[in-house]
C-alpha cells in the first residue's frame, strides 16, 4: 500500500476536528452503497486501542478521543498542542505556533503526559513554556486523549490527562503487497509553510519488516488578524514619551520572531508473526524556532528575541508477546534518548543550554477475558536528569528516578460495567550543590498512591450513564523543588521550595453517552478537590529585573463540562447534511489565592456538514467566550467568533483515500487569543489561512 498526504499551513485548525472524530461517539453504520467521500471517512468498527489495551470507545470511563488518520491528515499542525486544540476539554499554551502544549481540562506542562506509544517524549517540554514538545504529530497513525481516571495506568504525571501519539516507526503489520509508502506535503498561507514528510514500510522476508521516514518543514513568521500587542498593552504604548514605544501600538499582522524549521528521521525494523511483535527504531529530529517577542514598554529594559536550537536522538524497542491462560499477552517498551537545545540570542551567542539524558520502560500484562473479568497490570520505570549551562540557569543538575506498579480491572455483567484501577509510585528527585544559583544539595524521596473506581449502565435506547470516583497524587518535579533562578521562558525569577509534599486531589466525574442511532450525544461533568494544589505564587520582589514566584502548595477546586455531539440531518438537493456540536468549560480556584491562572474560557463550537458522491464539505463556526475571572497578575482575555470551512473531493471511488481538499481558516481574519497562553498579550493567533491538500493512498 502506497499512501501520500499533502496538507496546509500549520494554524488552528477550527474545521478539521470534526466531533464525529471523537472516539466517545461511534460512527453510525455506513448507508448502503456509500460514495467514496462517505467511505474515506467510515470506520469498520468502534474497537480502538486505548494506549495498548483494546477496549470498546464507548466502554472508557472519563473521557476518550481519538483522531485516526483520514481526521488526522486534516488537524495535524506543526505542534501537538495546535493539533489537538479543538478537542473536547482540550486547549493549547500557544507559546508561538511551534512551541505550542496541550492543556486539558485547564491544567498543563507536569500534569499532562504526552507519550510516544505509551513511552514518555523523554525531553524538557514541561520544564518551560517555550518549550517544545519533540514529537512532530505528521509522523502519527492515530493520536489518542485520554481525560479523568483513563489517565491512571501512565503516571502520576498524568494528573491531568493523556496525549498518546502512535506512530508506525516499529511496525505493528506486514504491508499489503509487501511495499507501503506514506508521504506529505504542505503548504499555508498564514506562515508561509512548506514541509515534506515520506515514510517507507518494506517486506524483507520471514516476517521482517522494515520502516524509515523523514520529514522537513519551513515556516516564515505568521500572519495575525490584526494587532500584535493587546488593547490595553497599545494604550500603555501609545502613552509613552518614547517614539519606539509609541511605535509598538501600531504592530499589526506579521508576528515577529515565530519563523521556524525542522528536520526528522527514523529507521525501524520489526519482527511481525501474528500477534507476536518484536522490533525497535532509531530516530533524530533537530528544530530551529522563534519564540515571538515578549515587548517591554520601559526603555530601560532590552528585549530579546531568542531562537530555540533543539536536538534529539531517541531510541526505541517493543515486544509483544501472545500467551495462553489467564494472561493473553504481554508487552514490553522502552525508550532511551539525548536531548538537548540551546537559546541563542539575537546576536546569534548562545545564552542557555539544556541537557537531558534518561529512559523509561513499562510492562504490561493484559489478562484474558473470563466471564467479562479482563483487566491489565504492569510496572514503569523512569530514569532522567537535567542541566542547564548559561546566564538563565534557574536549576542545579537534578535526577529523577520513579517506579510504578498499576493495576486495572473491569466487570461486564448484563448492563453493567465496573471498572477499578490503583497505581503506586516511588520517585527519588536529587540535585547536586550549585553555586552560580546558590543552593546546596539536596534529595527527596516519595511514595504516592492513586486509585479510581467506576460504572456505567445500559438504561436502554443506546444510552449509557457512567459515575467515577478518583484519588490522584503526583510528586513534586525538580522544578518546583529545587529552582532558584531567572527563566526567561516564563518572564519569572523561579524560587522552589524542598518542602513540598506531593500535589493530592479527589475527583468525581459524571457521563451520559449515546453511541447508537442518527442522533450521537456525549457528556461529561467532572469535579476535582485538590487539598494540596502546587502552584508558583507572585511574593511581589524582583530579582534580575523579574518578578519572583515561588512554588507553594494550597487547596484548589476544579470544575468543569464537556459537551459534543453529532446527527445525521438526512437529504436534501441530493447532499447528505449533517450537525455537530460541542461545547467545553472549566471553573478553577485556588483556595486563598483567587482563580487559577491560564484557564480556558467557555468554548462552543457548531459545524454543518455535507457529503455528495465525491465531495463532503463543511462550515464551522466557534465562539470562545471572554476570560474575566482572572488570576492575580493576569490580564483579561477577549472573546472572538471564528468561521472556518473545507471542501475534500475523493476523486475515485475505488480509492477513497485520494482526497483534494481547499480549506480556509480563520476565514474574516479575526484577532485571537488564547487565555491558556503566557503570551497572549503579545502574540495573538494566526490570522486568515487558505490551505490546500491533496491525500492519495495506494
Amino acid at each position: 500500500m502506497v499512501r501520500f498526504l499533502l496538507s496546509g499551513a500549520a494554524t488552528v485548525a477550527l474545521f478539521s476536528v470534526p466531533v464525529t472524530a471523537v472516539a466517545q461517539q461511534a460512527q453510525a453504520p455506513a448507508a448502503p452503497q456509500p460514495g467514496p467521500a462517505a467511505a474515506a471517512h467510515s470506520h469498520t468498527d468502534d474497537t480502538i486501542i486505548v494506549t495498548g489495551v483494546r477496549r470498546n470507545a464507548g466502554d472508557v470511563l472519563g473521557g476518550v478521543s481519538v483522531l485516526e488518520t483520514a481526521e488526522l491528515a486534516r488537524s495535524v499542525r506543526t505542534s501537538i498542542g495546535e493539533t489537538l486544540a479543538k478537542l473536547p476539554g482540550v486547549s493549547a499554551t500557544s507559546f508561538g505556533p511551534a512551541a505550542s502544549a496541550p492543556v486539558i481540562r485547564g491544567l498543563s506542562g507536569d500534569r499532562i503526559r504526552v507519550l510516544v506509544d505509551g513511552i514518555g517524549t523523554l525531553d524538557l517540554a514541561s520544564a518551560g513554556p517555550d518549550h517544545a514538545v519533540a514529537i512532530d504529530p505528521l509522523t502519527a497513525e492515530r493520536i489518542e486523549v485520554l481525560r479523568g481516571p483513563a489517565a491512571l495506568p501512565f503516571g502520576s504525571s498524568a494528573i491531568g490527562g493523556v496525549v498518546n501519539v502512535i506512530d508506525t516507526r516499529i511496525p505493528r503489520r506486514m504491508p499489503e503487497g509487501g511495499v507501503s509508502a506514506d508521504g506529505l506535503l504542505s503548504y499555508g498561507s498564514a506562515a508561509e509553510e512548506r514541509s515534506a514528510n515520506a515514510a517507507l514500510n518494506v517486506a524483507l522476508g520471514g516476517n521482517f519488516v522494515l520502516h524509515a521516514d523523514g520529514k522537513l518543514g519551513k515556516s516564515d513568521d505568521v500572519e495575525t488578524g490584526g494587532y500584535i500587542l493587546a488593547r490595553l498593552l497599545r494604550e500603555e504604548a501609545a502613552a509613552s514619551a518614547d517614539p519606539a514605544i509609541r511605535a509598538l501600538a501600531d504592530l499589526k499582522g506579521e508576528l515577529p520572531n515565530s519563523a521556524s524549521k525542522s528536520q526528522e528521521g527514523a529507521l525501524g525494523l520489526a519482527y511481525v508473526d501474528g500477534g507476536l511483535n518484536i522490533g525497535a527504531s532509531i530516530s533524530r529530529r533537530t528544530q530551529e524556532y522563534d519564540v515571538p517577542v515578549r515587548y517591554s514598554l520601559d526603555p530601560a529594559i532590552e528585549v530579546e528575541a531568542p531562537t530555540i536550537d533543539l536536538e534529539q536522538t531517541r531510541y526505541d524497542g517493543r515486544v509483544e508477546i501472545p500467551l495462553a491462560g489467564f494472561f493473553r499477552q504481554v508487552s514490553a517498551r522502552g525508550g532511551y534518548a539525548r536531548y538537548h537545545h540551546d537559546e541563542v540570542e539575537e546576536t546569534g551567542e548562545i545564552g542557555s543550554s539544556f541537557f537531558s539524558n534518561g529512559g523509561e520502560v513499562r510492562v504490561d500484562l493484559v489478562q484474558a477475558d473470563r466471564s467479562g473479568w479482563a483487566g491489565t497490570s504492569g510496572i514503569q520505570y523512569l530514569d532522567r536528569d537535567v542541566r542547564i549551562r548559561g546566564e538563565e540557569k534557574y536549576l542545579p543538575d537534578a535526577r529523577q528516578k520513579q517506579a510504578g506498579l498499576f493495576t486495572v480491572q473491569t466487570l461486564v455483567a448484563g448492563p453493567v460495567r465496573l471498572e477499578g484501577g490503583a497505581r503506586i509510585e516511588f520517585s527519588e528527585l536529587a540535585a547536586d550543590a550549585d553555586a552560580q544559583i546558590a543552593t546546596p544539595a539536596r534529595n527527596a524521596n516519595f511514595t504516592t498512591v492513586s486509585a479510581s473506581l467506576g460504572g456505567q449502565y445500559d438504561v436502554g435506547g443506546g444510552w449509557r450513564a457512567g459515575l467515577s470516583l478518583s484519588h490522584s497524587e503526583r510528586a513534586p518535579n525538580v522544578e518546583e523543588l529545587f529552582s532558584n533562578g531567572p527563566h526567561g521562558g516564563s518572564q519569572s525569577f523561579q524560587v522552589g521550595n524542598p518542602g513540598l509534599d506531593p500535589e493530592k486531589s479527589n475527583g468525581v466525574e459524571l457521563s451520559l453517552r449515546r453511541t447508537t442511532g442518527p442522533v450521537h450525544v456525549s457528556a461529561n461533568v467532572y469535579y476535582s478537590r485538590f487539598s494540596n494544589f502546587l502552584f508558583a505564587a507572585p511574593t511581589g520582589a524582583i530579582a534580575e529585573d523579574l518578578p519572583v514566584y515561588e512554588f507553594r502548595a494550597g487547596k484548589a477546586d476544579y470544575l468543569g463540562f464537556e459537551l459534543s455531539g453529532d446527527a445525521r440531518l438526512g437529504s436534501a438537493l441530493g447532499v447528505d447534511w449533517g450537525a455537530e456540536f460541542q461545547a467545553d468549560a472549566v471553573r478553577a480556584t485556588v483556595r486563598d489565592f483567587g482563580p487559577a491562572p491560564l484557564i480556558p474560557p467557555l468554548r462552543m463550537l457548531g459545524a454543518l456538514t455535507g457529503v455528495r458522491g465525491p465531495i463532503d464539505g463543511r462550515i464551522e463556526l466557534e465562539r470562545a467566550f471572554a476570560h474575566d475571572r482572572t488570576a492575580p497578575n493576569e490580564t483579561r482575555t477577549p472573546g472572538y467568533t471564528l468561521v472556518n470551512a473545507a471542501f475534500d473531493w475523493h476523486a475515485f471511488a475505488d480509492r477513497p483515500e485520494l482526497t483534494l481538499s481547499l480549506q480556509a481558516n480563520n476565514i474574516f481574519d479575526v484577532e485571537a487569543r488564547r487565555s491558556t497562553s503566557l503570551l497572549k498579550d503579545y502574540a495573538p493567533l494566526p490570522g486568515r489561512d487558505i490551505r490546500l491538500s491533496a491525500r492519495v493512498a495506494f
